[in-house]
């Protein structure tokens, strides 16, 4: 198991990254887009900030 320490902004670059790669996949890939929206599913939920 990894562990890994992601900024706001950089988890939103793997979000987004993630949605753009599973939308080059076909029907030919279920496995992969499967395995990726278990990833995503693993990703936590960015936290909005408000400034005070």
């Amino acid at each position: 198991m990894y562990t890994i320490e992601l900024q706001d902004e950089e988890l939103q670059i793997l979000r987004s990254a993630l949605r753009s790669y599973l939308q080059a996949f076909g029907h030919n890939e279920a496995d992969l887009v499967q395995a990726a929206k278990t990833l995503m599913l693993k990703l936590p939920e960015a936290v909005e900030t408000k400034a005070g």
